[in-house]
């Protein structure tokens, strides 16, 4: 951070020596993404294709397993978000989670990076977008994958909590977009609240995305992901008796057609291409001026091909993509036999987030670290 605070929101006092190393602080950073080494992912003989990593991954990875605590913040709003952690974290946390579409905290992933990152000495949480905990709620508005209000308020209220000291954060999938999305957006100034960051399997392109969901065999998962939405939608208008576009939820057959019914209009776009448009984090991936890591699989059957910008990634200091052939969407599944499973990607995660945040990172570079 270039403006350091403590906890009366005052610049903190330092000498010259600290001043230097403010000063420092972003060369460093970006010196610790481009330097940093991750361990080979060595995909499961076991698993030939991408659907088989993707299903693998959301089969093995067991939800419901890591017991929490939950925690509910009030929005500016009127509205709630809920936050999970496991029972002997602190409120003021190390790290945040984002789940995916139609996930929450108790999705396998979302455990899996808490434990994870557990036993790398980090504290956890997931995040449950809005009607994403189990209840609906109270608002109209609901959750999107360029929805970044909801994701800064939260930030602000845990760095408030740990008096200044910034988080670290993991996206899977739609909040893998989110994350991007808020750094793309807050630029430098995103390090006062974000020390380092991991997006795993991220839908640069939501246009692009929609369309492969449909197409046979994205259309299986595009028709899964439907049947939650309706139901979400369904259960918050007769929870809360809101006013929402049944009947046009109830006739959309693609995901295109619910964000055009429902999505767009009700958060502000004035269509669907629109919110596609302004919401995919592959647009502006320049922007991003925290230490990132992106996990990506070029097989993801969730993204068209080419959907994958390399050249943004590889160009911005700041980030370290780890592209590879295969891993499927939130796969990464290793193992000789699925009885020896595991995930690669929050081990990952959990090993870039525990390196000391200033340093080339060289001494997470072993196969022990």
């Amino acid at each position: 951070m270039s403006d350091r605070r403590g906890s009366g929101g005052q610049p903190a006092p330092g000498n010259a020596e600290d001043r230097g190393r403010e000063a420092a602080a972003p060369r460093i950073g970006a010196a610790a993404a481009s330097s940093y080494r991750p361990l080979p992912f060595r995909p499961a003989p076991w698993l030939p294709g991408p659907h088989a990593q993707t299903l693998a991954g959301r089969l093995l990875r067991r939800p419901g397993a890591t017991p929490y605590r939950r925690e509910r913040l009030q929005t500016p709003d009127g509205d709630f978000l809920d936050l999970d952690r496991l029972r002997d974290a602190p409120a003021a946390f190390d790290v945040l989670v984002l789940h995916g579409l139609e996930g929450s905290s108790a999705s396998g992933y979302v455990r899996e990076a808490v434990v994870r990152l557990r036993e790398r000495g980090l504290h956890a949480a997931g995040l449950n977008f809005r009607s994403c905990s189990g209840e609906p709620n109270r608002a109209r508005r609901f959750y999107h994958a360029g929805e970044t209000g909801d994701l800064s308020f939260v930030l602000e209220r845990i760095v408030e909590r740990r008096r200044g000291r910034p988080v670290g954060l993991v996206g899977f999938s739609l909040g893998a977009n989110v994350l991007l999305r808020y750094l793309e957006e807050r630029g430098a100034a995103a390090r006062e609240l974000v020390r380092a960051a991991v997006a795993i399997s991220v839908p640069f392109d939501l246009s692009g995305a929609a369309d492969r969901m449909e197409r046979v065999p994205g259309r299986l998962y595009g028709a899964t992901f439907l049947r939650s939405l309706r139901r979400s939608v369904e259960a918050k208008a007769r929870r809360r008796d809101l006013e929402l576009p049944l009947a046009a939820v109830r006739a959309a057959r693609t995901l295109r057609q619910f964000d055009r019914a429902l999505t767009a209009p009700l958060h502000g776009f004035e269509s669907v291409e629109a919110y596609y448009a302004r919401s995919s984090s592959g647009r502006a991936l320049d922007r991003v001026r925290v230490p990132t890591l992106v996990i990506q699989a070029l097989d993801d059957p969730f993204l068209p091909a080419g959907a994958v910008p390399a050249p943004a990634l590889f160009d911005n200091p700041w980030i370290h993509p780890v592209l590879h052939e295969r891993g499927g969407h939130v796969g990464f599944v290793e193992g000789r036999t699925p009885w020896s499973a595991r995930f690669w990607a929050e081990l990952e995660a959990a090993r870039f987030l525990s390196c000391p945040p200033a340093l080339s990172m060289s001494g997470c570079s072993g196969p022990d670290a």
